[in-house]
């Protein structure tokens, strides 16, 4: 039987790094996901080839033990143990070598496959784990939210997004996965991404936001409102504060995942300088560039 080739389900080259196989995953999971395609059952099977090689290839020993042997990955441990048992042959097959005992393909597949005789018990297998990406806005991210989210199986799922997460969350469901074979279900997991926000900078749990002060608050100090996800907060000012400075307001930030504590926020000075002087005005600055020449 030809064995699936889970390089080119996902569009990469057997040497791809982790990371080449993470992205190939993220992009073609959103193509094919049941909710962008709803009712397509060509794309819900291309969805299942995706998140199969994905758990195979995205896995160090799993991938090492499909570039060995194939389709056969799974059973890996049964062929290293009959090669070292007892001297034998091998043969290749699409790049695959696999080597066999002295008592050849029946002896040894009796053992690996014995469980999947007709009238046999077969044995207990745990489901495949199974990666879902969910987009979230920062807000999202800062108070929790919900999603429903489609299974390959075409069954649809409310599950929650916990405050903290950030782009490569994994969010886990147990038994929420692939089904397993007379066992246990694998688990679900949420891969999360934030989208860019148009006012904050996220770095870890710390947010930068920028904050505009008028020039004479920035001479003489006063007081301005900084926007927070929570609302508006009061930032003191003192006299002679620069251009690019930056306040950190404690607590303010992102919740730490899985956890009460936040991140700060760190609020930097953008000073707006005055437009329009009026004529008296123009004398002013006049007066204090003669007071501080150069």
């Amino acid at each position: 039987m030809a064995g699936k080739d889970y390089y080119n389900i996902l569009g990469v080259s057997r040497s791809a790094s982790e990371r080449e196989i993470k992205q190939a995953y993220r992009r073609l999971a959103r193509q094919y996901h049941p909710d962008v395609n709803p009712g397509d059952k060509s794309a819900e099977e291309k969805f299942k080839q995706v998140n199969e090689a994905h758990e195979v290839l995205s896995d160090k020993e799993k991938r090492a033990k499909y570039d060995k042997y194939g389709d056969q990955w799974q059973y890996a441990d049964q062929f290293e143990k009959a090669g070292r048992q007892a001297p034998g042959w091998d043969f290749r097959q699409g790049g695959t070598r696999v080597r066999f005992s002295q008592g050849g393909f029946d002896s040894l597949f009796d053992d690996l496959f014995r469980g999947f005789r007709p009238g046999a018990q077969p044995r207990a297998g745990r489901g495949r784990d199974i990666e879902v990406p969910v987009e979230v806005t920062l807000e999202e991210a800062f108070g929790g939210s919900t999603r429903t989210v489609s299974l390959a199986d075409g069954k649809r799922l409310e599950v929650k997004i916990p405050p903290g997460v950030k782009n490569g969350s994994r969010v886990r469901l147990a038994g929420k996965g692939g089904e397993g074979y007379g066992g246990v279900k694998g688990d679900l997991y949420l891969v999360t991404s934030v989208k860019p926000h148009r006012l904050f900078e996220r770095r870890g749990d710390d947010l930068h936001v920028g904050v505009k002060v008028p020039l004479v608050v920035a001479m003489l100090g006063g007081e301005v409102q900084v926007t927070t996800l929570r609302g508006k907060l009061a930032l003191k000012i003192p006299p002679e504060t620069q251009n690019g400075r930056s306040f950190r307001l404690k607590g303010q930030g992102m919740p730490h995942l899985g956890n009460s504590s936040r991140g700060d926020l760190l609020a930097r000075v953008e000073v707006v300088l005055p437009a329009n002087l009026t004529q008296q005005e123009k004398e002013l600055f006049k007066r204090l560039g003669e007071l501080r020449p150069g």
